[in-house]
C-alpha cells in the first residue's frame, strides 16, 4: 500500500521526536497556537541549523514526490483530517496541494512524530513491527 518504506517514516518519527524534544526559542511564543503559515516560519526558524532538523530535512528531500505526498497524507492521517478509508484521496490532495519544499512544511508541523506514526497505525503498521525488524 505504501511505496515509501515503513522504516524510513519509522526513521523520521524517531527524529521528529527528538527534535521536538528541544526548547522552543522564547520570542517565537507567541506563534505556539499560530495556524498554516505562521507555524512553519516558527519552525523554519527554529531548526535553522540544528543538526536534527537538518537530517529530517535531508530524508525527506531524498524522497521522490509521491514518496513525500505519502509522508504528507500520514501526517493529515495522524492528525485526523482523514481515515484509512481515504488514503487514496489524501495521497492525491497532498500532491495536488504541494508547493515549496515538502521538508518545510513538515518541520513546521507540531508533534510531528505521534502524527506519523499515528497514520502507520491506521494503515496497519506498527512502530512495535518495526522496532523489532531493526529499522
Amino acid at each position: 500500500m505504501l511505496e515509501i518504506e515503513p522504516e524510513i517514516v519509522y526513521y523520521l518519527i524517531l527524529k521528529s521526536r527528538e527534535f521536538d524534544e528541544k526548547d522552543v526559542p522564547g520570542e517565537d511564543a507567541e506563534l505556539d497556537d499560530a495556524p498554516g503559515d505562521a507555524m512553519i516560519e516558527r519552525g523554519m526558524r527554529y531548526y535553522d541549523g540544528d543538526p536534527v532538523a537538518q537530517e529530517i530535512k535531508d530524508t525527506i528531500d531524498g524522497l521522490n514526490d509521491d514518496q513525500q505526498a505519502e509522508l504528507v497524507a500520514l501526517t493529515w492521517l495522524g492528525r485526523g483530517d482523514f481515515t484509512a478509508d481515504d488514503w487514496a484521496g489524501a495521497v492525491h490532495l497532498a500532491r495536488e496541494r504541494h508547493s515549496g519544499p515538502t521538508s518545510d512544511y513538515l518541520l513546521g508541523t507540531p508533534l510531528l512524530g505521534d502524527y506519523l506514526e499515528e497514520g502507520l497505525t491506521q494503515l496497519g503498521y506498527t512502530v512495535e513491527d518495526l522496532e523489532r525488524r531493526g529499522a
